[in-house]
């Protein structure tokens, strides 16, 4: 028996979200692009509140990239993306437990996964893949 591949980057190959779904999960989600505000920057404790407050946030993005922390951004938006490790999976992704080191401070981007998204309702869910 065939395990079916998802591709996080191809919506329709997705699982429509259900109760316990992430109970098997493998953190897909974790492995996309995690998009953010200054709010969520605060919360995770990259940028201090007096920063957010009074200083651009085109110097806090330089700073943030310079330091390894966001990849991208977008100035017109007002959005951050988060940087991610050379394998794709969040900075804040434990690799061996697949689970989130800051799941209370996490970015609503991840606090709203998947109601809102690319296919909002759908996950791009995989089971765990075991050697044997």
């Amino acid at each position: 028996m065939g395990v079916q591949h998802v591709d996080v980057d191809r919506c329709e190959t997705w699982t429509r979200y259900r109760a316990g779904l992430c109970d098997g999960c493998h953190a897909h989600c974790c492995t996309m692009p995690v998009e953010v505000r200054l709010p969520d920057l605060v919360r995770l404790g990259l940028v201090d509140p007096f920063e957010a407050e009074h200083e651009a946030p085109k110097q806090i993005a330089r700073r943030l990239e310079k330091a390894g922390r966001v990849d991208h951004f977008n100035f017109k938006h007002g959005i951050f993306t988060l940087a991610r490790r050379a394998n794709g999976d969040c900075l804040y992704l434990d690799a061996v437990t697949r689970r989130c080191t800051v799941y209370e401070k996490r970015p609503d981007t991840c606090r709203k996964h998947p109601q809102v998204g690319p296919r909002p309702g759908h996950c791009p869910y995989g089971p765990r893949q075991t050697s044997g």
